[in-house]
């Protein structure tokens, strides 16, 4: 088949989830014989322009097309989308797949010239607190395009599932995300610039941005008498002054350490010798993050929203979202070793085993020539 991605910000990279996934599709797809092309955004890195890589045509035998990008907060997504579904409708592909609500609202573009559409809803990005009126507004349009004129959507919970159920009366297939089995790697970076050693720290590496429940583990964690780091890895995503907010929050407290955005062997070892990976959302698509942590055999606290207990199931430590009282008794509990241990043993062979990338490539090639 020939297959075009569209709404991610660009691969290779990790912006976001939405990058990760597209990358993980589209190359494994190309493995099984597929052209594949994606259409990247042409503006900044989000988390500055040093982030910058060159541009390029091709990854790992995927096409890259760069399309023109209005490169500001609540217009970069629109306009990307906007001419990456016109030079699609009018490109000789099979199945064109949309990434996330706010680039779904050009889907009926391709449409109209008798394309395949395909729609990943990735989280009910309406939701999300960084955004505007308008953008809100945007992005809604996207999830009703999806739901009118999508010939099949792709939803990573239960939970968004039924909402598309009630909301629309639409039907959705739920493919979860997945996960590679990585190697641990030693504290080398991470010792060097920050002075950390396995298992001297407690862990949260997402998207710095308010739905990710951050205030509540700053306060939780200020109240806790121990040793141990809380390391906040992650780069702003179009939030630098709630970033500015969290920084002045934790200013008084030096076990509190930002390392801003991280990728490679920096990524790699912070999930390696993690004594306790935390995600305290409120808002959640499918968590990559959490499915990142547990391949790398973390024990994990996360908040009770159903987009992390159903990736976790009894293999972490659950608090009541926004509870700041409960997370905070929570991280005293871990700070048992033998709790800790429980929880590690059981994390990774489990999530290495239930979200397997290869399952899920063959699931959605499937709904490709559904009819």
């Amino acid at each position: 088949m020939r297959i075009a991605m569209i709404g991610h910000k660009r691969i290779p990279s990790r912006e976001g989830g939405v990058e990760i996934v597209v990358e993980e599709l589209s190359t494994r797809m190309v493995a099984l014989g597929h052209e594949v092309t994606c259409y990247n955004r042409s503006g900044h890195h989000v988390n500055g322009k040093e982030y910058d890589s060159e541009k390029i045509t091709e990854y790992k035998g995927v096409r890259l097309k760069n399309v023109w990008t209005i490169n500001a907060k609540g217009l970069a997504a629109m306009t990307a989308s906007f001419f990456g579904a016109f030079a699609c409708a009018f490109g000789k592909y099979d199945v064109i797949h949309f990434h996330a609500e706010g680039p779904c609202a050009m889907l009926w573009l391709p449409k109209l010239f008798g394309k395949k559409c395909i729609a990943t809803i990735h989280g009910l990005d309406h939701q999300r607190a960084k955004w505007g009126r308008f953008a809100r507004s945007y992005i809604m349009l996207g999830e009703k395009c999806a739901a009118k004129y999508a010939d099949e959507i792709i939803v990573l919970s239960k939970n968004v599932q039924e909402y598309f159920k009630q909301t629309y009366g639409r039907d959705t297939v739920f493919i979860p995300n997945g996960v590679n089995r990585p190697q641990l790697v030693e504290a080398q970076l991470i010792l060097e610039q920050y002075g950390l050693k396995k298992d001297d720290y407690f862990l949260y590496l997402a998207r710095i941005v308010p739905e990710k429940g951050l205030r509540y583990l700053i306060e939780a964690y200020k109240d806790v008498k121990t040793n141990k780091k809380l390391v906040i890895a992650g780069g702003s995503s179009d939030t630098e002054v709630f970033l500015r907010e969290l920084k002045a929050m934790a200013k008084d407290d030096e076990r509190i350490i930002f390392t801003g955005f991280v990728q490679g062997q920096m990524l790699e070892e912070l999930y390696s010798n993690a004594y306790t990976y935390v995600l305290p959302s409120d808002l959640e698509g499918m968590p990559l993050s959490l499915l990142e942590a547990m391949s790398y055999g973390n024990c994990c606290i996360v908040s009770d929203i159903p987009e992390c207990t159903e990736v976790v199931e009894d293999k972490a430590v659950v608090f009541e979202k926004s509870n700041i009282k409960d997370l905070k008794e929570k991280i005293i509990l871990l700070l048992k070793e033998e709790n800790v241990c429980r929880y590690k043993h059981s994390a990774l062979s489990y999530i290495c085993e239930k979200y397997n990338w290869d399952r899920i490539v063959i699931d959605t090639l499937s709904l490709y020539t559904n009819r």
